[in-house]
């Protein structure tokens, strides 16, 4: 501890550490601003500098650390596949040169100019018959003298550089352009040397630490930035892992306590109502998983606490059956339900569909698929959307106001100001994945009766997955699909493999069609201008199918020419969407040619193929998602994903994961084993990464499970806290920081 350990705490503004221009220089790169924000920038690797390696005794195999000088850098494109090289040649002190490759090397070649000094680090290979490193990591070294942003009036900044008396591992950090690894380094240095660790605030309780064999915070940040040993920093990241579960799992504790605080609007079943005539009526007999999701629902619902629950199925389990199984309970209580969908295609799908559900029962013929005797009752379902027409808006809002509308369907549309429901007893969100949770809490937070809450998804969740994100809701699994289903069948088509592959796929559409079936044709692109990037590579694609190019294409083709097809897309405007999707549905159209919005909730059971076009551009859940049309009546399925990818492609491995798995929950585990969470999560679309920096959902789940076991007895223990200050303080404060686990969560 030094004289200033006693006012250096976590929240310590790096300027009163590191000087004004050191801090403005982590602030503006890498967005450090507290001594706590720069000790949780954790390195990415640890390297031991006790020897460092010479050129000239490279071997084979080997993983290696060396210091050399760039020579040149260089970039060309590669010629079998897409992206382009960084060639970077570097010479050691005894004048030996060695030759590296860095794959879409973007950083590479900015960072690793002619004459800048560098540690490398990496597993030497070979190519060509010479040794070589690929994408070896590497941290920019200042010249001698050169102490960067470490070097003020309030420290020393006499770090040794690699070889100069450095014999434990060294850190390398992330780091950026304009502030390297070792000058990064140099800061975390100078700031352990300043505060006093052992005073700052642990919000693991020591009992749960010690049950978990877990070092304590201060041991934690010095296993990591000043490692003895190479096997220390896996000890303090075991524990910097475990406090983000903890903490995260606390946060949602205190999430479920606030949601079972309101008071509900009790809606027990009546079997004399809407409900008991839609049983009786149905066609065919609830499955097992949809018989029990719906006790569990009806009992919900049946109590003054507020339901909040999540209700998961695979793709075709009939969530939406089991949803308007509960929205007619809550109508048969005098109140009324909401379903809110995340576009607007969707939203006029669901209307349709459960106007065919009902039959007469919505009060009206259309799409009946059976009818209610004359004095059943009925329920008046409202659709309102952003693009309808004023008056159109307007009558809606009316019948919503006045409690007419028994269920409403609409888009965010709901979740205005303006929308006021006249006894609003459940509200059913679909696609959860799409909705932030302050979106999906804004129609309960407006009413003093808060409603029921009735969250599903057809992106299957890994259980880590659920915990980590969903924790404030019950987790509901739909099991089993309906009797009668057929497993879809999936291949991948490979056009490079000649030109018969793409004639084949043509050919089964066509057969699929004259069989009296219909098909969908999806392209990742609405027109030849709009662009995307390889979510291998990050290299934009020019060459890709489209929907208007395609359009024009079939219509000449010899076999899908002579069909009745039509196009769908995001562009159109509402009235053209609802006019495609009604002729679709009522088998008026042989071959939709669409991009992704048809992805989530589209009904079609006589769609039994689809052909994915440039399928390499979508991601393993949009692909499921997308077979997931069809095959949803009793014939077989059949899903045909087209790629010109050439062979040895890494998003071909993602194709045949699809194309061996039915299996949409072992489908989204391997998504996560691929992805970072945070673009699962939806936490990239807000333009920010992750706030939880340490966790990886997949690899520790064990931790959030341990995690969420000490919270839950923790808090049946102490349920406001009293006895763990920090704790409660350590949750208030992420929930205040604008890009804390909160922001996370909702961006999720």
């Amino acid at each position: 501890m030094t004289a200033h350990g006693s006012v250096q705490g976590p929240e310590t503004p790096l300027d009163r550490l590191l000087g004004d221009a050191s801090a403005r220089t982590l602030e503006r790169e890498l967005s450090l601003h507290t001594a706590e924000d720069l000790l949780n920038h954790i390195p990415r690797r640890w390297v031991e500098h006790g020897q460092l390696s010479s050129l000239a005794e490279l071997r084979e195999d080997e993983h290696v650390t060396f210091v050399a000088r760039v020579v040149s850098a260089s970039k060309r494109r590669m010629q079998r596949r897409r992206g382009f090289l960084v060639e970077v040649v570097v010479e050691d002190d005894d004048g030996v040169r060695l030759q590296m490759a860095f794959f879409q090397g973007h950083q590479a070649f900015r960072d690793l100019t002619s004459g800048a000094r560098a540690m490398f680090h990496g597993k030497v290979g070979s190519y060509g018959g010479r040794l070589t490193l690929n994408n070896p990591d590497y941290s920019v070294l200042p010249e001698d003298g050169d102490v960067g942003p470490g070097a003020d009036s309030r420290g020393p900044a006499g770090v040794p550089l690699p070889g100069e008396g450095q014999s434990t591992p060294v850190p390398l950090y992330p780091a950026t352009a304009k502030v390297s690894s070792w000058e990064i380094y140099r800061c975390v240095r100078l700031v352990l040397d300043m505060v006093d660790l052992d005073a700052w605030p642990d919000p693991v309780p020591t009992e749960v630490s010690e049950s978990e064999g877990l070092r304590g915070l201060a041991t934690a940040y010095l296993l990591i930035h000043r490692p003895a040993r190479l096997e220390d920093p896996a000890e303090g990241l075991k524990r910097l892992r475990f406090q983000e579960a903890f903490l995260l799992q606390a946060l949602l504790a205190r999430r479920r306590v606030l949601a079972g605080s309101g008071v509900g609007r009790p809606a027990p079943r009546r079997e004399d109502g809407l409900l008991g005539v839609f049983d009786a009526a149905l066609p065919f007999t609830l499955t097992e998983g949809q018989r029990r999701c719906g006790e569990l629902i009806a009992e919900d619902l049946s109590g003054a606490a507020p339901m909040n629950r999540l209700l998961q199925g695979e793709v075709g389990s009939g969530k939406t059956l089991v949803a308007l199984r509960a929205m007619l309970q809550v109508v048969d209580a005098g109140a009324q339900a909401a379903l809110v969908a995340p576009t607007e295609v969707l939203a006029a799908q669901h209307e349709r569909s459960l106007r065919g559900m009902l039959g007469a029962l919505a009060g009206t013929d259309l799409l009946s698929a059976w009818d209610a005797p004359d004095d059943a009752p009925a329920v008046t379902v409202t659709l309102l959307t952003g693009s309808m027409s004023t008056a159109e808006r307007k009558q809606a809002l009316l019948d919503i106001a006045s409690g007419r509308a028994g269920i409403v369907v609409g888009t965010h549309a709901l979740l205005g100001e303006k929308v006021q429901f006249a006894h609003l007893g459940l509200v059913v969100v679909d696609e959860q994945h799409r909705f932030g949770v302050e979106q999906r809490d804004a129609l309960r937070h407006r009413y003093p009766v808060t409603p029921h809450m009735l969250v599903m998804s057809a992106t299957p969740i890994p259980r880590s997955v659920a915990m980590t994100v969903f924790g404030d809701l019950e987790l509901t699994m739909l099991a089993g699909l309906p009797a009668g289903r057929q497993p879809i069948r999936t291949h991948v088509a490979r056009m490079t493999q000649g030109p018969r592959i793409i004639g084949r796929v043509w050919e089964r559409i066509a057969e699929e069609v004259a069989a009296g079936h219909q098909a969908y044709v999806v392209c990742p692109k609405i027109s030849e201008s709009d662009q995307r990037e390889d979510p291998a590579t990050g290299v934009q694609i020019e060459q890709d199918a489209s929907v208007e190019l395609l359009a024009d294409r079939l219509a000449e083709h010899p076999l899908i020419g002579r069909l009745r097809l039509a196009s769908l897309h995001g562009r159109m405007d509402s009235s053209e969407k609802e006019e495609v999707m009604t002729a679709f549905e009522r088998g008026e159209i042989d071959v939709l040619l669409s991009t992704t919005v048809i992805e989530v909730g589209v009904d079609v059971p006589n769609a039994t193929v689809m052909a994915v076009l440039d399928a390499d551009a979508f991601g393993i859940s949009t692909l499921h998602q997308l077979r997931g049309r069809i095959g949803r009546g009793s014939a077989q399925g059949l899903c045909l994903l087209v790629t010109r990818l050439p062979d040895g492609h890494p998003s071909l491995e993602r194709l045949e994961e699809v194309a061996a798995h039915s299996d949409g929950m072992q489908l989204a585990r391997l998504d996560l084993q691929r992805r970072r969470e945070g673009d699962v999560l939806g936490a990239s679309q807000a333009g920010r990464s992750s706030t939880l920096k340490l966790l990886r959902i997949v690899r520790d789940e064990g931790i959030i499970s341990s995690a969420a076991d000490h919270v839950q007895a923790l808090t049946a223990n102490d349920p406001g806290w009293e006895g763990h200050p920090q704790l409660r303080e350590a949750i208030d404060s992420w929930i205040a920081r604008s890009d804390g686990a909160d922001a996370y969560i909702e961006r999720g």
